[in-house]
C-alpha cells in the first residue's frame, strides 16, 4: 500500500455577517483569475486550490518560490461555511479539518457564533489561523486590491494604521480569555506557540495571499505526518444528505482517507444504527464551461483520493445522518466490525439512559456531538439525545424527568424543528421547550430560564417562612393587661406579623399577635423602626410580659435551619442578627435546636 501526501482540508467558519462566504468567494475568485497556474477544481462541498496556483496568488508576497521544495499538493477547501458544515467534519477525538480559518469582523470583534466556533476548535483540537476581515471599513482605509498586507498597511495614514493597530490589540485581548496567546502574524517567530492573526478584507483581497500562504506553510512544516494517505480502502465524513432530481437521495462526503471506487461497500450511520450499502455511483461537479444542461450538473467518475469532497448514490441513504463516518468495507468478513466500530464512535453523544437530565435533539451527528460535549462542560445531566426533530415521546420522556426535577424535565432543540402542535402538547404538560440555531444562545437561554425559575422558587419559600423579629415593650403603653393583653411595641429588627408566636429570652413562649394596629389602624405587618400596638390573648402584663421586656419571633426550628443555611443572605443584617439571638436563645435549652 503506497503513501502520498494530501492537500489539507480547510475550513472556514465564524460568526454570521462576519464575511465567511465572501471571503471563500474572493479566494476562489482570486485563485480562478490565475487560469495559466491551473485556476481551481470544484468538488462536492469543497474547492480544491492546486498549489501552484495557490503559489501564483501569493507571488508577490514571496518572490520567487521553488515549488519543489513545497510539498503538498495544494489546500481542500469546504466551501459550505460557518460552525455547522465543522462540526459534522467530525471523527472520533478529533476533526476530519486539517486546519481552519476563524472569521471575525475587526470592527465588531468576538461574537455569540465566534465563541461556538472556538469552543469547537478547542474541543476538536483543530488547528486555526484567525482572518481579522474588514480591514476596509477602518476609518480612512485606502484600498489595494489583491496586496499582501504589510503592502497595503504601509500605504495608510498613520492614523489609520494607529486605528487597526488598536482594533488587533483588541482583539488579541479578546482571544486571551480562551487561552490564546495571539498576535499579528507578522510578529510571530513561533506558529506552533502564537496563534496568527492575518488582517484581511473580503471585499478588495487585501491580506489574502498573506493568508493562503500562511496556510501553506503550517501544512508544510507542521502536518506532513498528518497528511499522509494511502490507496487502501476509504474513510472519511458524512456532510449532508441531499435529494437530488433524477437521482434520488445522495449524500456528500468528504474522504480524508483512501481510495473510494465505484462498486465499493460502505459502512454508515443511520436513524436506526449502522448500516451498509454499495456504492453505485460517485459524481463530481462539471466544470463551469461544461454545464450547459442545469438538470445534468455532475460528471461520474469511478475512482475518488483523498482528499477529495464527492457525492455517492447508493440505495437507502435517507436514512444515513448528516456527520456519520463513512468507511470502506473491504471484505464481508468484517463488514460487522465496521458496522460495531461506527456504533462505538456515535454512542459516545446518542444517549439512551434513565437518569435525570435534560433531553437534547440536534439536526446531526456534529451538531449533537457539540452540545452534549458544551452540556457536560456545564454540568447539565443529559438523559436522553438525538437526532431529528422533536417528537412526542421526547415530550413525554421530559415529563417523566418533570415529575422528579421540574427544572431537568425540558427539551433543547439545537438547530431542529418543533411542530407547533407538540409545541402546544409540551406547553399543556408542563414541559419547556429550548429552540435556537446558537449553541451558545441555546444553553445559556435555559440556564437563564433555572435561574429564573431557582430565585422564584427560592423567594416563594422564603416568603413563606417565619422571618426573625425582635420587639421591645414600650414603658407607659399598656392599653389592656389580658384577655387580650394590648400594648405598644417599638420594632428593634426584622418584622413582625399577626400570628406569629413571640418567646421571652429564656425561650418560653409568651403568646400568639393577633392584630397588629398603628394609629388605630390594622395593618398585615411591622418592620424595624415601627411603634405600634400589637394584642394577644395569651399573656397577662405584669405576670408573664412586662413593660421594657424584649421580646423574639419564635421561629419553627425547621424555618429557622432554612434561614440559616438557604435564605440567610436575602436577610438584612438586623434581622441576621436577631435570627442569631433567636438561635442562641433556643440552643441554650437544646443545644441541637435547627443544627
Amino acid at each position: 500500500m503506497s503513501m502520498r501526501l494530501r492537500q489539507p482540508i480547510v475550513v472556514v467558519l465564524g460568526h454570521v455577517d462576519h464575511g465567511k462566504t465572501s471571503l471563500l468567494d474572493k479566494m476562489r475568485g482570486t485563485v480562478v483569475a490565475v487560469r495559466e497556474a491551473g485556476g481551481i477544481t470544484q468538488h462536492i462541498g469543497a474547492s480544491l486550490f492546486p498549489l501552484e496556483a495557490v503559489i501564483e496568488t501569493c507571488r508577490a508576497l514571496i518572490g520567487e518560490v521553488k515549488i519543489e521544495k513545497l510539498k503538498i499538493p495544494g489546500l481542500l477547501f469546504i466551501d459550505t461555511p460557518g460552525h455547522a458544515a465543522f462540526s459534522n467534519l467530525r471523527k472520533r477525538g478529533g476533526s476530519i479539518a486539517d486546519l481552519a480559518i476563524l472569521v471575525i469582523d475587526v470592527v465588531n470583534g468576538v461574537q455569540e457564533q465566534t465563541r461556538e466556533c472556538i469552543q469547537l476548535l478547542k474541543s476538536r483540537r483543530t488547528p486555526f489561523i484567525v482572518a481579522a476581515n474588514k480591514i476596509d471599513l477602518i476609518p480612512g482605509w485606502r484600498p489595494n486590491e489583491l496586496a499582501p498586507f504589510s503592502k497595503t498597511f504601509e500605504l495608510q495614514s498613520k492614523y489609520t494604521q494607529e486605528e487597526l493597530e488598536k482594533r488587533i490589540y483588541e482583539l488579541i485581548g479578546e482571544l486571551s480569555f480562551f487561552g490564546f496567546k495571539a498576535d499579528l502574524y507578522t510578529r510571530i517567530r513561533d506558529f506552533t506557540r502564537t496563534l496568527a492573526i492575518v488582517p484581511v478584507s473580503a471585499k478588495t483581497g487585501e491580506g489574502i495571499p498573506d493568508l493562503l500562504l500562511i496556510l501553506l506553510g503550517l501544512a508544510q512544516s507542521f502536518m506532513q505526518d498528518r497528511l499522509l494517505t494511502s490507496t487502501g480502502p476509504a474513510e472519511g465524513v458524512v456532510l449532508e444528505v441531499m435529494e437530488e432530481a433524477g437521482i434520488g437521495h445522495t449524500i456528500n462526503v468528504i474522504i480524508s482517507d483512501g481510495v473510494l471506487r465505484t462498486g465499493d461497500r460502505i459502512a454508515l450511520m443511520g436513524v436506526d444504527g449502522p448500516f451498509s450499502t454499495r456504492v453505485k455511483a460517485l459524481l463530481m461537479p462539471k466544470p463551469l464551461d461544461e454545464m450547459r444542461d442545469p438538470r445534468d450538473r455532475f460528471r461520474r467518475v469511478e475512482q475518488v483520493e483523498a482528499a477529495v469532497g464527492v457525492k455517492i448514490v447508493a440505495d437507502e441513504l435517507e436514512k444515513c445522518l448528516a456527520g456519520s463516518p463513512i468507511y470502506v468495507v473491504p471484505s464481508p468478513s468484517i463488514e460487522q466490525e465496521v458496522l460495531e466500530k461506527i456504533k462505538n464512535e456515535v454512542s459516545e453523544f446518542m444517549i439512551t439512559t434513565d437518569k435525570v437530565g435534560v433531553i437534547v435533539k440536534a439536526d446531526t451527528l456534529g451538531s449533537l456531538e457539540a452540545a452534549t460535549l458544551y452540556l457536560q462542560e456545564k454540568g447539565i445531566p443529559v438523559r436522553k439525545a438525538d437526532i431529528g426533530e422533536v417528537s412526542k415521546r421526547d415530550i413525554v420522556e421530559a415529563e417523566v424527568v418533570r415529575m422528579k426535577d421540574e427544572l431537568k424535565g425540558v427539551i433543547l432543540a439545537f438547530n431542529v424543528k418543533v411542530p407547533s402542535d407538540l409545541e402546544i402538547e409540551a406547553g399543556n404538560r408542563g414541559v419547556h421547550i429550548f429552540k435556537d440555531s446558537v449553541l451558545f444562545r441555546l444553553v445559556n437561554a435555559y440556564l437563564e430560564w433555572v435561574e429564573k425559575e431557582t430565585t422564584s422558587r427560592k423567594l416563594r419559600t422564603f416568603e413563606s417562612l417565619m422571618k426573625p423579629g425582635k420587639i421591645k415593650i414600650m414603658e407607659g403603653y399598656v392599653f389592656r393587661r389580658s384577655e387580650p393583653a394590648i400594648v405598644g411595641v417599638e420594632i428593634l429588627a426584622g418584622i413582625i406579623k399577626p400570628k406569629y408566636p413571640l418567646m421571652n429570652s429564656k425561650g418560653k413562649i409568651v403568646g400568639t399577635i393577633s392584630q397588629i394596629q398603628d394609629k388605630g389602624q390594622s395593618i398585615p405587618e411591622a418592620s424595624a423602626g415601627a411603634k405600634v400596638a400589637i394584642s394577644m390573648r395569651e399573656p397577662v402584663v405584669g405576670r408573664h410580659i412586662r413593660e421594657g421586656e424584649t421580646l423574639y419571633v419564635a421561629i419553627p426550628e425547621q424555618d429557622a435551619r432554612l434561614l440559616l443555611k438557604e435564605y440567610y443572605n436575602m436577610l438584612d443584617e438586623d434581622s441576621r442578627k436577631a435570627l442569631e439571638e433567636i438561635v442562641e436563645i433556643r440552643r441554650s435549652v437544646n443545644p441541637l435546636w435547627a443544627r
